[in-house]
């Protein structure tokens, strides 16, 4: 039995670790810039939808699916799908840019908020709809995490096609990468943490970090998420990003909410920004507070000069997107000013304008 010392002394405890938790996950950053202003958090009517700014299309099909009675991850799915079947889009699915060695490879993760369950592919080559695969790893498998070989064979015992997914624009992307090639790959020499102008690209060829997250809340209340891309373009062979990865490019918590990520993915892994982003939600934060939290987290853990520019900021970016279970969304990157994110409701689609912690571009 237990006696009220007891609980006392259990409760007693149990605070000091919540606020130890606090303490660690409280900013020790050092951004400095021309911080765009925290907004008030924005509440959609009803269901919602978010998503990446190439998923407008991606939201409206998911706000369809949910008005006609659908789970939310069934909404998210259905949405991320019109994307990576778009062969116009080359950061996501069939159209994706390939690796060094012209094969697209796909990642992909879902989390369904009900069940707490999770599935992902990475390095899936020839599977137009990764995302799928990813479903089904979670739902017919006691596993979280497919790869390469088993992930394409387990796809095509449950019916998918293997497809060539390079088309000829993106080929012609990769070609052109391929015959400007110098040291402008990912094999980097012996280097310190003080160097510069490692790993660098050529300007004429963009390296792309495209990718598509959607998460959204049906009518039930419950919360589910998709992210999914091509990764990397020209990447190493079997190099896996953090879309993949859950508590990285993903992560639900069905009391909570939910976020996603698209950019840079090492650095997102380096820091495990979705998981971090639900947590500050459960602590209280807004959606875009917890957003821009994670983007001061990479900004303090950004140390090597090469992945900085002259006055010590990342060179690249990173953007999140959220939402609470009161229906609340917000979204963030390092970089930004007019840049935006996709969200849908009961009263249509529209953009609303990302959060930043610098105005302009990377460089």
């Amino acid at each position: 039995m237990q006696n009220e010392h007891d609980t006392t002394r259990r409760d007693f405890l149990k605070r000091g670790a919540l606020a130890g938790v606090a303490a660690s996950l409280w900013p020790a950053a050092r951004v400095v810039g021309e911080r765009s202003p925290v907004r008030p958090s924005m509440r959609p009517a009803g269901p919602v939808a978010i998503s990446s700014r190439n998923g407008m299309r991606a939201v409206a099909r998911a706000m369809e699916v949910i008005q006609q009675g659908g789970d939310a991850l069934d909404a998210v799915i259905a949405g991320v799908n019109l994307v990576e079947e778009d062969p116009d889009d080359m950061s996501v699915g069939y159209g994706g840019l390939p690796n060094e060695d012209g094969v697209v490879q796909l990642d992909a993760s879902v989390m369904h908020g009900p069940t707490g369950r999770a599935g992902a592919v990475a390095a899936l080559e020839g599977i137009k709809y990764p995302s799928k695969v990813a479903r089904l790893v979670m739902e017919r498998t006691d596993h979280v995490l497919l790869v390469g070989k088993g992930a394409q064979d387990f796809a095509r015992m449950h019916g998918f096609p293997v497809e060539n997914l390079l088309t000829d624009r993106a080929r012609e992307v990769w070609v052109r990468w391929k015959e400007t090639l110098s040291n402008q790959d990912d094999y980097l020499p012996p280097h310190s943490p003080e160097d510069r102008d490692i790993g660098m690209y050529l300007e004429e060829i963009k390296r792309h970090w495209g990718t598509i997250h959607c998460s959204a809340i049906d009518l039930a209340g419950n919360i589910s998420g998709v992210t999914t891309t091509s990764g990397l373009a020209f990447k190493i062979p079997g190099r896996v990003g953090d879309s993949p990865i859950i508590g990285a490019g993903l992560y639900v918590d069905n009391e909570v909410g939910a976020a996603g990520s698209t950019g840079r993915g090492e650095a997102n892994l380096e820091n495990l920004c979705a998981f971090l982003i639900v947590e500050r939600m459960r602590m209280g934060d807004s959606p875009q507070q917890a957003c821009l939290y994670a983007c001061e987290r990479i900004v303090d853990h950004t140390r090597l000069a090469r992945l900085q520019d002259d006055q010590g900021r990342p060179a690249f970016n990173v953007k999140f997107y959220a939402l609470n279970k009161a229906g609340e969304v917000g979204g963030a990157e390092i970089w930004g000013g007019g840049n935006t994110f996709a969200v849908a409701d009961a009263n249509g689609t529209r953009e609303v304008e990302l959060a930043y912690l610098y105005r302009g571009e990377p460089g």
